[in-house]
């Protein structure tokens, strides 16, 4: 009943827009392929993926200015880059200044029979070096869709990863044999944790986390708590608090029709299935989140960011224990389509721009 309220609280929520005075945007650094996701090194200096199978470094120049540098890191392993398949998310070990691990998702394989893969490696500052596989989704899929990819690390230092539903038989969304339309957990060095809800179901894949999801692309944790988003079709884009062993419905229940107009299912709503937060009817296509509580932009602490990509900007949603507040739109000025959105560790937000011709840009306060 409380998660209904929640559901029924984000559908009426008033969308405010956000006035551009209020904040500059600058751009970082410019002519990535397609950027995808954004990570910062304890030291300032930032990772970030390009679709196309590159790893970047945007690091200080001789003048102490953010610049990128020319070359790609090199190390990154073969990426199946055709379609939606690519390099996806990197992540940074959290004892990083111990270890200097990073963690790479990226699309493995052949157009005919691909998975998602997850590596670990050790960044030497040019190079990745010991990169060892820790996760291969299984079975193997055909085509190059719906792959997910977003990884975050949990409070107790496993790793959550979303794997979307392949866009072939979207029922495996809801069959446990398969890694496909779920959010996984593993440890750091691939393992699986022994307290997974579905470790001595037999013949499920012991790496599921929950079940029931489309197109996961936005994962973050707070205060402990995991939240995702993922794609819907035509709407039923959805915003998730994300429980061991739930079902988040796919394609049992949907706010969304198929891409042919035609009715996906006759259930927005069924028994011991877990609405959404917020479901976005029409379509806003989430691409990224970051959780802020930084202190450049005290008005915002407090909210996820959503990155989009049809709707080019990025929704604000504050959280008060755990429930949804009215939305505002940031960002639709700049008329570009956002991949990633993260907070960064001085307090400002940044955004990568999906494009063949791709930006980092940082948003500080105007004055």
């Amino acid at each position: 009943m409380k998660h209904m309220a929640a559901l029924i609280a984000g559908a009426l929520a008033v969308v405010m827009s956000a006035r551009a005075a209020d904040y500059r945007v600058e751009t970082v650094a410019s002519g990535f392929d397609h950027p995808w996701s954004l990570a910062f090194l304890p030291d300032g200096r930032m990772l970030v993926t390009e679709r196309a199978g590159r790893l970047r470094l945007i690091e200080p120049g001789p003048d102490g200015r953010a610049r990128l540098r020319p070359e790609p890191v090199a190390g990154v392993p073969a990426v199946l880059a055709r379609g939606q398949a690519g390099l996806f998310d990197v992540v940074v070990d959290p004892a990083f200044a111990v270890n200097g691990q990073v963690m790479l998702s990226f699309a493995y394989g052949t157009p005919e029979a691909n998975h998602l893969r997850v590596v670990r490696a050790r960044f030497d500052g040019r190079q990745l070096r010991e990169v060892q596989p820790i996760f291969t989704s299984q079975p193997a899929k055909a085509e190059t869709q719906h792959f997910g990819g977003r990884m975050a690390w949990l409070a107790d230092g496993t790793l959550l990863l979303g794997m979307g539903d392949g866009n072939v038989e979207r029922t495996d969304a809801q069959r446990l044999h398969t890694h496909l339309g779920k959010m996984l957990r593993i440890k750091p060095d691939g393992s699986v944790p022994t307290d997974n809800p579905f470790l001595t179901r037999p013949n499920a894949r012991p790496e599921i986390y929950t079940l029931g999801h489309r197109h996961p692309q936005g994962v973050v944790v707070v205060d402990g708590v995991p939240y995702a988003h993922e794609h819907g079709a035509r709407g039923g884009d959805e915003l998730n608090r994300i429980e061991p062993g739930a079902n988040y419905g796919w394609p049992i229940t949907t706010g969304g029709i198929d891409y042919t107009y035609a009715r996906i299912t006759p259930y927005r709503t069924r028994a011991g299935i877990e609405p959404p937060l917020v479901d976005w009817t029409p379509s806003i296509a989430p691409s990224g989140m970051a959780w802020y509580d930084g202190a450049l932009f005290p008005a915002w602490r407090g909210s996820l960011f959503i990155s989009t990509l049809k709707e080019g900007s990025v929704r604000r949603v504050p959280l008060a224990k755990g429930s949804p507040g009215p939305q505002e739109v940031l960002f639709q000025e700049l008329g570009e389509r956002i991949r990633d959105v993260r907070a960064g560790p001085e307090g400002a937000i940044y955004l990568l721009t999906d494009s063949a011709n791709g930006r980092v840009l940082r948003v500080v306060p105007s004055r």
